[in-house]
């Protein structure tokens, strides 16, 4: 399996290409803002071929540039229907103080949206497990991948950090939810899963398991 990943806008927050191999089809997770160039660079060096846009939630530093990117390719954006609005709308999920920082921005409605939901979904000749985790967000999820080679990939957007979780205190924000989510689905992924978060630097959930003061 093959990772791309960079962190791209003023919030840095991570996107990723995933694909079986180099010179395959991929998949874009959360390309945030200003990431189109990070995108296009990494499909001409590895010689990919984008087949979806992934979200796993609407903030705008994550989808900021997903219709920008699913369109120049051709594809679809997929995305929980709780956040659909927040791809043209991104305003709706920021709090007075991001919103300020944000300013007024409106994003271009992409060509194509699929509705996310849970179960699997096969894209890029992977099978990527989609997981709801409402909590930061409505629509919030993570994205699970096995690969051919052995091991386990969790995608967990602004779910889960190395040592931290994703704030509650945005619009749609519920800490209740957030708690139920890593209880019931973060938590029943085996220790070895490497966590692929929105922003920072990678992880593992047994890692995190054993000393993220949210998980213990």
């Amino acid at each position: 399996m093959l990772v791309v990943g960079f962190a791209a806008g003023a919030f840095q927050a991570n996107c990723y290409l995933v694909a079986a191999g180099a010179g395959r089809e991929c998949v874009v997770v959360d390309p945030g803002e200003g990431a189109e160039g990070g995108v296009e660079k990494a499909v001409r060096e590895h010689d990919l071929t984008p087949v979806a846009v992934l979200a796993t939630h609407g903030h705008y530093d994550h989808v900021a540039s997903a219709a920008a990117v699913a369109d120049a390719y051709g594809v679809a954006v997929h995305i929980r229907p709780e956040d659909r609005h927040l791809l043209t709308d991104p305003l709706a999920g920021l709090g007075p103080r991001l919103a300020s920082a944000v300013g007024r921005v409106t994003l271009p409605e992409p060509t194509a949206v699929e509705p996310l939901s849970e179960g699997p979904l096969d894209l890029a000749g992977l099978r990527v497990e989609v997981f709801h985790t409402p909590g930061h967000t409505p629509g919030s999820v993570v994205f699970g991948l096995r690969a051919e080679e052995g091991g386990r990939l969790a995608l967990t957007g602004d779910t889960l950090f190395a040592g931290s979780v994703g704030r509650t205190d945005l619009p749609g924000g519920d800490p209740a939810a957030l708690s139920a989510s890593l209880r019931t689905t973060v938590l029943s992924f085996s220790d070895d899963t490497v966590v692929l978060p929105g922003h920072g630097g990678s992880t593992t959930i047994g890692r995190e398991r054993a000393g993220n003061p949210f998980l213990t």
